[in-house]
């Protein structure tokens, strides 16, 4: 019998992350999806009664260096076919960077693109070859496409990221994984707010069909849930 691939989703307790976990499922995958406590984890726990035993639900910190090695090591002898790094923070869209605390500043950035990147370190050697990391982005963290303003330190944030990614894209160049920045469109979610463009049924499958489109194909593309590309 062929073996279920396996995706790990890391932020899945609500909004787009618990999506994703949900519509991987429902394509016949595995999944190991996180939530920072056991208190936040009620969908995905109501979503693990229904999957046949293939959701498991794993608590993670994402900030937490040591909880992040302590995920690795129960993970340890996994194969997986995805890591998705889908965890992030906003502020708002008044948020100059002049007027921004030192502290504010320090936790968006540390969440949105230090500790995605040290998960991927982490966790990456158990992505078989082949397989496929993807850190959830935004048309926002595109330098090139900011020509409104606004959400100053989340563009950074995520600008930030995409630039941590190139590089360890070219530390990585001959592993043969696919690497994936992907935006997920401006979607109607509790960080997207009820002003957002598309539905969480619209991004999510056309994530699922992206990444499923690249899967196989080595290096790093920026890329929205129609598969097209992004501008760095």
């Amino acid at each position: 019998m062929t073996a279920l691939p396996v995706v790990l989703i890391i932020g899945a307790s609500r909004g787009l992350g618990l999506a994703l976990a949900r519509e991987w499922l429902s394509r016949g995958w595995t999944v190991i999806a996180t939530a920072r406590s056991a208190g936040q984890a009620a969908g995905l726990q109501e979503t693990a009664a229904t999957s046949d035993g293939r959701l498991t639900i794993e608590q993670l910190e994402m900030t937490d260096v040591a909880a992040v090695k302590a995920l690795r090591e129960r993970l340890s002898g996994r194969e997986l076919d995805l890591v998705f790094v889908n965890a992030g923070v906003a502020n708002g869209p008044g948020d100059r960077v002049d007027q921004v605390s030192t502290e504010e500043f320090s936790r968006i950035m540390v969440t949105n693109a230090l500790s995605p990147m040290r998960i991927i370190e982490e966790l990456g050697d158990l992505v078989r070859p082949g397989g496929t990391i993807a850190i959830m982005s935004s048309s926002m963290g595109s330098v090139a496409l900011n020509e409104i303003g606004g959400w100053e330190v989340y563009r950074a944030s995520k600008a930030a990221l995409n630039t941590l990614m190139r590089s360890y894209a070219v530390r990585h160049a001959r592993d043969g994984r696919s690497l994936a920045l992907v935006d997920p469109g401006w979607v109607r979610t509790d960080m997207g707010g009820s002003d957002a463009s598309i539905s969480v049924e619209e991004s999510i499958p056309g994530v699922a069909d992206a990444l499923a489109a690249r899967r196989g194909q080595p290096g790093l593309r920026y890329f929205n849930y129609k598969g097209e590309t992004v501008p760095w």
